[in-house]
């Protein structure tokens, strides 16, 4: 099993999940309660998954692609180790990941 941390929005609070190789960490955090609406359901069309990975476990991911970057140009607080959640597989080597939650986000469902 893999252990993602998630982090609070405001930094004072963790959750920690388990999560299997393979997983989508789009996924895992909605299955934790995270506030990562996912509008597109991982179709890299919208930006509300995006994430700020901590700067320690940023260059453990995958780099970005030419689409994800121009996704996470249009995410609100976007910062130097945003990425989207639909776009990160969880592997083994990404055991610990954590990722705090952005402080504003677009609410695509009106909700």
């Amino acid at each position: 099993m893999i252990q993602i941390h998630f982090v609070s929005a405001d930094g004072g609070r963790t959750q920690t999940a388990q999560a299997a190789e393979g997983d989508r960490l789009l996924d895992v955090a909605q299955n934790t309660g995270q506030p990562l609406e996912g509008t597109c359901e991982g179709q890299m069309a919208c930006s509300t998954c995006h994430v700020i990975v901590a700067p320690k476990d940023f260059a453990r991911l995958a780099p970005a692609s030419e689409e994800e970057e121009d996704m996470l140009d249009l995410a609100m607080g976007a910062a130097r180790t945003s990425r989207l959640a639909c776009q990160i597989v969880l592997n083994a080597g990404l055991d610990g990941l954590t990722v705090k939650m952005p402080g504003a986000h677009r609410d695509m469902q009106g909700r």
